[in-house]
């Protein structure tokens, strides 16, 4: 690619990554932080890894098997957390809807459960 065009990817990722580090601090409960924390940062890191592929000879299948790592573990590992965060006692959810997943894990949660 061009030097112009890596830049700009460099410093497009970049600003992902720094706002999904502000958005992490700003944000009040847990659940907008995680999603702070897990969808401009995947973004970010994807775009900066592009750029560092682009000036590579060689190891370039090398970073773009991490970017398809970090896009397939990244909403993964998001949900584990919200959901342990849910089950955790003492964290605050304020919902504005129905809470459909209490349902869910009151079913799981019975003997005899899935």
């Amino acid at each position: 690619m061009n030097g112009t065009i890596t830049d700009i990817l460099a410093l497009i990722g970049a600003a992902f990554v720094l706002l999904a580090g502000i958005g992490t601090l700003r944000f009040g409960d847990l659940y907008g932080r995680m999603h702070a924390a897990t969808k401009a940062t995947t973004l970010g890191f994807a775009l900066v890894a592009l750029a560092a592929a682009s000036g590579l000879e060689h190891g370039r299948a090398k970073v773009l098997l991490v970017v398809v790592f970090v896009f397939i573990t990244s909403p993964a590992v998001a949900h584990f957390v919200g959901r342990a965060a849910y089950r955790a006692e003492g964290v605050d959810i304020e919902l504005e809807g129905p809470d459909d997943l209490h349902i869910i894990i009151d079913e799981h949660d019975k003997p005899g459960g899935q």
